[in-house]
């Protein structure tokens, strides 16, 4: 045996198993090899110290250490000369360096270099959740925490690329193969062991890089607006008498369903205070005047918040923490009085606003309190999303807001109880990280930090489509966490529960007819009723060779059409507010459909396009009642119904550098592309969203 340490240079992906003894490294690389048909390395120092046994029954002592680093070394080398693409290694000088340090408390310097300079495209750590297998050679049955834990350092120290893999022998072989075949796809399009490992550690599937990659350097295609969805073209406009009639026909119903509010509030407030920030970031009090700051920026937001300072609800609580930490503040002049309060305002020491999600800044005035977003939603909640005196509220929130809701949840909650009677179901759930996307640079190469690492931002809104999928609830009320009003509860009230009534409504139709079908109960004369209703009541436009299919195919077709996740969405009169609105568009197929649609999603280079843009005379205010369920009482897979080429390419800024990402297609745009829909008009009171701090000064914002 030739008694040296140098590996063997190969092309061959090698995957080197490592752990403590009996953590099933010999059973997964055997099962890895017989699946890849390829070589296998066999433990060395278990033939070698098994042998010693038999003949002295002596265990292994630290002079065994080189011999078996010699000959594993060897063994390895030899085995690459079969190898067909893979190779995976049941040991290697890494396993044996540890153990040397474990038992003898030192290692050989020839086999520590060594065994650090050895290279492999991945480790895979194996996990101690299985059985601890006795032999002649194994006495560590009450340590494997410890030495578990000495193995893992030892990978993190030398800066060996790993993945613990863990579970039975058939969850870990499954596990093993799809990280093999991704990091196998990874190194095809020049990524690094470490690059894959980064990725995995981030819980995004390998695949949906490769995906964003594509897209990104693709392009997103634009959607094709047809004409703008407008009143009785595409909208429901219904009476006061009409919202009061569905609404009673809800309250009448909804003892039947179990109901849900879902509130997207994953974000925190920056943009709310975004002008302040910059404000902060570039005034120096000691050199100009505030007023000179506003004109030479032209910052009229900062006017307007100065102005209206004792306005806002959050003012007498800075007010009265200023006049503590500045006993002098009220002889100070104006300038430094309104800079002092925009800092605290914003610093983390002290109510550090920007970085709190906007659920818990305070938004209204009232005469015995202040009231956060959480607060109205609550109330909200037990006036229209409630059945038999029960109601569900549902939270995106980002993992590091959460006890910020909880604390804000639990001031108002029993207040809330107390006063509707009404008990109050609370549930969080936070936005995937498998659904973030990579950043590209503007070359579209993928984006390194200064530390050579990617950098990852959430998938967009659109990404809740998960979280709203987890729902079980038979009508889900959506509704944004900053689109409350203040006092107005009964209004409120109203027309969402017209929008459920109207949803109830047209889903019993849907879902007799489905019915029917399933039972085998319509007959040729039905079909004209149901298409009437398709192409009426739910502005879907049949294909224009509809007529000349077989009643059988006919059926099909409908059925498909009919049997979908159904959406009624609110609209308001477009007032110049930046957002989506309801338009008709033609997708790749040739169908027309009624879809919100963003004007980034809009080729506004296009003259025609544009106007039709331009013409649009309503807009959406997130105002959505949701039936996602279908006519068994079974979950829709929400995802199966979401067109996965509206996504959107945004730019952000990296390290003082601009970065592409990718956003998923929208909760309420593409992520609901496919689904059966219905735009009511509703009046403007329903919409009054909070994007910036100023929007609070609004009258529906203020006391009345």
């Amino acid at each position: 045996m030739e008694k040296n340490l140098r590996q063997q240079k190969t092309s061959v992906i090698k995957i080197a198993l490592f752990g403590p003894e009996s953590t099933g490294k010999t059973t997964l690389a055997k099962q890895l090899a017989d699946y890849y048909e390829t070589e296998w390395v066999p433990e060395f120092a278990r033939d070698y110290l098994q042998k010693k046994w038999e003949s002295s029954k002596q265990i292994c002592a630290e002079e065994d250490m080189m011999p078996i680093a010699y000959g594993q070394v060897a063994l390895e080398n030899e085995k690459l000369y079969t190898a067909q693409k893979y190779l995976f290694c049941d040991t290697n000088l890494m396993v044996t360096k540890v153990f040397s340090e474990v038992y003898y408390g030192n290692c050989n310097p020839v086999l520590d270099q060594a065994a650090v300079a050895h290279e492999y495209d991945l480790f895979f750590l194996t996990d101690i959740d299985v059985p601890w297998e006795k032999d002649d050679i194994r006495d560590n049955l009450n340590k494997r925490e410890t030495i578990f834990s000495v193995f893992k350092q030892t990978l993190i120290d030398n800066n060996k690329q790993f993945v613990t893999i863990s579970g039975n022998k058939e969850s870990r072989l499954a596990k093993a193969i799809a990280i093999i075949d991704n990091l196998t796809r990874a190194k095809k399009k020049g990524f690094s062991s470490a690059d894959f490992v980064e990725i995995y550690n981030h819980g995004i599937p390998f695949e949906n890089i490769q995906k964003q990659l594509k897209i990104l350097k693709k392009g997103i295609s634009k959607c094709n607006l047809i004409r703008p969805a407008t009143i009785n073209n595409g909208i429901l406009s219904l009476s006061n008498a009409d919202f009061k009639h569905q609404a009673a026909f809800f309250d009448k119903n909804k003892g039947c369903f179990k109901i849900c509010k879902f509130i997207p509030a994953s974000g925190a407030a920056t943009r709310m205070f975004k002008f302040l920030i910059a404000f902060l970031n570039n005034y120096d009090i000691e050199k100009e005047t505030i007023n000179s700051y506003i004109n030479r920026n032209k910052d009229n937001d900062l006017s307007i918040f100065i102005v209206g300072m004792d306005k806002f609800p959050f003012f007498e609580a800075v007010y009265e923490k200023l006049k503590e930490i500045y006993p002098d503040f009220d002889a100070l002049d104006r300038d430094h009085k309104n800079y002092y309060f925009i800092k605290l305002l914003l610093s983390s020491e002290y109510f550090d606003f920007a970085n709190k999600p906007k659920a818990v800044i305070p938004f209204h005035k009232y005469k015995t309190h202040i009231a956060t977003p959480i607060e109205e939603h609550l109330n909200e909640c037990v006036h229209y999303a409630e059945t038999n005196k029960i109601s569900n509220l549902h939270f995106t929130v980002s993992e590091a807001h959460q006890q910020l809701f909880e604390s804000a949840i639990a001031e108002v909650r029993e207040k809330v109880e107390s006063e509707s009677g009404t008990q109050i179901n609370i549930s969080f759930s936070y936005q995937n990280k498998q659904t973030d996307s990579i950043a590209v640079d503007i070359k579209d190469n993928v984006f390194r930090s200064q530390k050579g690492s990617f950098i990852f931002r959430p998938g967009g809104h659109g990404a809740l489509i998960e979280n709203l999928n987890d729902i079980d609830a038979d009508i889900i009320f959506i509704k944004n966490i900053d689109n409350v009003i203040q006092d107005k509860i009964v209004k409120t009230t109203l027309y969402k529960k017209a929008l459920a009534g109207i949803l109830i409504e047209f889903q019993q139709k849907v879902f007799g007819y489905l019915d029917a079908i399933e039972k085998q109960q319509i007959k040729e004369q039905d079909v004209e009723e149901i298409v009437d209703f398709l192409m009426q009541k739910l502005t879907i436009e049949m294909t224009p060779n509809f007529n000349k299919f077989t009643f059988e195919n006919k059926i099909t077709k409908i059925k498909e059409l009919l049997d979908r996740p159904i959406r009624v969405c609110g609209m308001v009169k477009n007032e110049g507010e930046a957002g989506g609105g309801p338009f008709w568009i033609r997708n790749e197929k040739g169908e027309i459909s009624l879809q919100i649609v963003e004007s980034s999603q809009v080729d506004l280079s296009n003259k025609k396009q544009k106007t039709i843009m331009e013409d649009s005379t309503h807009f959406n205010p997130v105002d959505l009642v949701c039936g996602t369920k279908n006519y068994k009482g079974e979950k829709f897979n929400l995802p199966d119904f979401v067109d996965h080429k509206t996504g959107f390419i945004v730019e952000k800024s990296a390290e003082g550098k601009i970065v592409k990402n990718y956003e998923l297609p929208g909760l309420w745009n593409g992520g609901m592309s496919n689904w059966l829909t219905i735009f009511v008009a509703v009046p403007l009171i329903t919409f009054n969203p909070v994007k910036t701090v100023n929007d609070l000064l609004k009258p529906a914002h203020q006391p009345h």
